[in-house]
């Protein structure tokens, strides 16, 4: 019995794995078209991406390799594709998981890619307005001279926003398990002091230079986004009817 079933099994994984390619191909080339229109870009954007160094120090940013004006144009433009096609890889991975879901969970595909998007777009630029902040704050404890290449500090810059928009969509998942009955609210309440403990360490291990202050201006939004999710799911959720 088991080995007529077999053909069938193997057919059906040779057509989630043939879907899996045919999405990320759209994927691969959603992002290559960003890449393209934020290269055409790239000077604005990198004109943009040194304003917070810009409004910190008063000397210009420096290039020591032939190479790295382009290699930063190319993080930069990489940075830039993938931020416009965020909303449609979301809408893809949704797309891949959802037939696996019931209609109750279904109806939440187009709130959950919403979401999505915008606490990563969230995140990005809430890095993008602290960043000022944080360049203060790291370069004052040693009375050196500092001059970062250009190479340096758009690494730095980008991975910022980055870890802020990644770490930012945390609460769409824990919603998620929520709307699909995975956990409760009186779950999330009680989890506060575990949330918070999760968090620093997250945070401690995501943040780029590890120091308090950035340790700090991660943790604390995240741990508001987390009672933001709470009370999000106490108003939204309903509990399923008892049969």
């Amino acid at each position: 019995m088991a080995e007529a079933e077999n053909p069938e099994r193997v057919g059906s994984m040779l057509e989630h794995l043939d879907e899996l390619r045919r999405r990320l191909t759209r994927v691969v080339l959603a992002v290559g078209i960003g890449f393209v229109i934020a290269l055409i870009f790239y000077e604005e954007l990198w004109d943009l991406l040194r304003a917070p160094y810009d409004q910190i120090y008063d000397k210009d940013l420096q290039s020591i390799l032939p190479a790295e004006p382009f290699s930063v144009a190319m993080r930069i433009a990489g940075f830039g594709g993938l931020l416009l096609a965020t909303p449609y890889l979301v809408s893809q991975v949704w797309g891949f998981v959802a037939p696996a879901l019931t209609k109750r969970e279904k109806r939440w595909a187009v709130p959950i890619v919403a979401a999505l998007t915008f606490l990563f777009a969230t995140g990005v630029v809430f890095a993008y307005n602290v960043l000022p902040r944080a360049l203060d704050v790291l370069g004052g404890f040693l009375e050196v001279e500092y001059q970062p290449t250009i190479g340096q500090y758009t690494t730095f810059a980008l991975r910022f926003m980055a870890v802020f928009g990644l770490t930012f969509q945390f609460p769409v998942f824990l919603f998620a398990a929520a709307a699909m009955g995975a956990i409760s609210v009186e779950q999330l309440r009680k989890g506060r002091r575990w949330a918070v403990l999760v968090i620093v360490i997250v945070a401690a291990a995501a943040t780029p230079t590890g120091d308090a202050f950035t340790l700090a201006t991660l943790a604390v939004p995240l741990y508001l986004l987390y009672e933001v999710t709470i009370l999000i799911v106490r108003l939204v959720v309903r509990k399923p009817k008892p049969d």
